[in-house]
């Protein structure tokens, strides 16, 4: 009776391992970096909604949009890619004066620390965040096109070219350098063609 409820109470501890696990892997790890991630870019999209649609003066909104357009992007690049889900780029110049660059990602292992370990909920908010607001500038983009507020057109530019970069620049770090895009799209394609051939055949 006794070694069954030792088990039992292993059993137990063990659940709780795994509970805590999953607990650690949904939490937010830093909440800082999370709100920062998404505050500049935000608030950049709702002062231009307000702008255009209250109105006020233009150079105001113009200047308060660009600053929080270029505060996003240094943030984003510099801050929170690292932190949230362990990815860099930079650029870099060499010895003969070249431009070089530099797409990382931090290798999962077990070297880490776990608070230098991303968390489902972080990536989630960062890869979310990164995506959805440069849609939303190429849709502001277009809208000023076809209502011809052109004097809009250079402020929405510059956030489809701000946040757009910074998409490119962590997307290059998920996947790999450019050599790695082609080799997916290699295999990828050979795997439909080889899915095809042996359906064929299975028909045949």
């Amino acid at each position: 009776m006794r070694n069954m409820d030792s088990n039992d109470d292993d059993d137990v501890a063990l659940f709780d391992a795994e509970e805590d696990s999953a607990a650690r892997k949904n939490k937010i790890r830093h909440p800082v970096a999370s709100f920062f991630h998404l505050f500049f870019r935000v608030t950049a999209i709702l002062v231009y909604l307000l702008c255009g649609s209250v109105g006020g003066s233009f150079i105001a909104c113009m200047v308060t949009i660009i600053l929080l357009l270029s505060c996003d992007f240094w943030t984003v690049k510099n801050i929170t890619g690292r932190l949230m889900v362990g990815l860099r780029w930079w650029n870099q110049v060499d010895d003969d004066g070249k431009n070089h660059w530099v797409f990382e990602s931090r290798k999962a292992g077990g070297n880490q620390s776990s608070a230098s370990r991303s968390s489902n909920a972080e990536s989630r908010i960062f890869w979310l965040g990164l995506i959805i607001c440069p849609v939303v500038w190429v849709i502001f983009a277009f809208f000023t096109l076809v209502s011809f507020k052109i004097k809009w057109l250079a402020v929405v530019i510059l956030g489809v070219v701000l946040q757009g970069a910074n998409l490119y620049g962590y997307v290059r770090c998920k996947v790999g350098a450019r050599t790695n895009l082609k080799n997916m799209a290699t295999n990828y394609f050979g795997r439909q063609f080889l899915k095809q051939a042996f359906t064929k055949q299975e028909e045949s």
